[in-house]
Parts: C-alpha cells; structure tokens; sequence
C-alpha cells in the first residue's frame, strides 16, 4: 500500500476573477489530508468553497498557489487513468439510455469493453434489480442518484467524491439515502470526500468531520466521529449523536468561525 496521503492538500488558495478585474478568494490556506479508506465530510456555510476542494481534487479546476495530489500523483493523471468516481447533486444520467447503459458508460469513455457482470453486481448493490432497462424519467429521484453512485464506482476507483449527491430529495428518501450509501460504502471502503450541507448525514457517514469558515474558506474543525462501524441508524437517536450536531450546528454559524 503506499505510503502517500490518499487525498492532500497543502497550502491551497484558491482566486476566480470576477468582472471588472476585481478578484474573490474562494480558499485561502487549506491543509488536509485523507488516508486510505478514510470516509471524510466537508461541512460549511454556502460560499465557503467546499465544492470548490472537491473539484480541484477531482482534476476539474487548478489551484492558484499551494497543491493537490491523490496517491502521491496530479489529479489530472489519476482522472485520466479513470481511477477518479464522481456522483454530483444532479444525477447526470442520459435521459436516452437505460439505467444498464448509463451505468456502463465509463467503460466506453475509457475505451473499455463493458463488463456486464461488473455492471450487473453494481445494479444489485445498489437495490435497483428490475430497472435496468428503465430510462431515467422512470425512476424516482433517490433511484436516478443509486444509479449516478453505482456508476462512479463502476470501473472500481481509488477515491469516491461526493458533491450533495442527496441533497435534491426529501429529508425521508434522504435519510433513506444516507443508509444506503453507507451499506454500499462498507462493501469496499474506498477513500471518500463527501461535501454536504446536512450536519447528521456527516455525522452518520464520515470517519472525520471538516467544519469550514465563511468565504474564504479555511478548515476551522477537524472531527473524528466516535462512532463504530458498520452504523445502524439508530446511532442517530443517540444522545452523543445528538449532542455533536448541536456543537456542529454552533460551529456552522459566523460567531462559530471566530
């Protein structure tokens, strides 16, 4: 196994010019570090650049100052060696395509044939035998994102990033979802960076917590979430449970930050 971080960021600021040349600073002074398998949340105020991380991690943008490197490597070469699983908030299937297919496409993007025991193992995980010729309009909005997760794990990533892939459905499906996602995760605990508005969904699927600032953002709290694993759901009944999303909460506001 190699000893690099999974996922590190050293010193990362992040600048976007806006109209008449004035400049916004996203991230400002970002260190983190995930470790192989690690389940990590970002949690912060809208604006404060969480999805920003997620990006420059999966190759999508660059830094302005500091770096970014997976498995001791440039985001850009793991993206391109496909080793990189992405599922956003919207879903991104193709309306055209059957559930099968869409979950089949990255073998085809990476000139691959399709393995379709791969793609059938995939459907089964995640709870959706039965609608793999379905098109997406079919589904339901929590099984359209069951299947955007079973493809970005489809060609079996190193790193799984997550940007509010639930964040669309009722706080029910939600939670629903949140379940799911866990069950599906521990079968292969791959590395993982979630990005998340939701305090209780960090707080029940990560193995840390990062609690960041307003814009710019800076990592103000590092979490280790004391609970076990695997997670039944009513760890979120627990009264410490309870007690680290209130403090989360707290942390969250803009007196929290000082």
């Amino acid at each position: 196994m190699t000893k690099d971080p999974a996922i590190s960021l050293c010193g990362v600021s992040k600048s976007f010019k806006l109209e008449g040349g004035r400049q916004l600073t996203a991230l400002e002074g970002i260190d983190l570090s995930l470790a192989p398998g690690e389940f990590v949340a970002l949690l912060g105020p809208s604006g404060c650049g969480k999805s920003t991380i997620l990006r420059l991690v999966a190759g999508l943008d660059t830094a302005t100052t500091g770096s970014v490197s997976i498995e001791g490597r440039s985001p850009a070469a793991l993206s391109k060696a496909h080793r990189l699983g992405v599922a956003f908030q919207d879903h991104a299937l193709l309306p055209w395509l059957s559930i099968a297919q869409n979950i089949a496409l990255p073998f085809q993007v990476a000139g691959q044939s399709v393995d379709h025991a791969r793609v059938a193992e995939l459907i089964a995980l995640v709870g959706l035998t039965g609608f793999e010729h379905a098109r997406p309009s079919q589904l339901s909005g929590g099984m359209r994102q069951r299947a955007s997760i079973a493809r970005a794990l489809v060609l079996q990533p190193d790193v799984l990033l997550l940007d509010e892939p639930f964040g669309a459905l009722d706080a029910v499906t939600r939670r629903h979802m949140n379940v799911e996602l866990q069950r599906i995760w521990s079968t292969r605990t791959l590395t993982t960076l979630l990005v998340t508005h939701a305090v209780d969904e960090a707080l029940f699927l990560a193995d840390r917590i990062l609690v960041m600032s307003g814009r710019p953002g800076r990592v103000i709290r590092d979490l280790r979430v004391p609970f076990g694993r695997p997670r039944d759901p009513s760890v979120m009944r627990d009264p410490e449970f309870h007690r680290l999303v209130d403090e989360l909460t707290e942390a969250l506001e803009p007196s929290g930050a000082q």
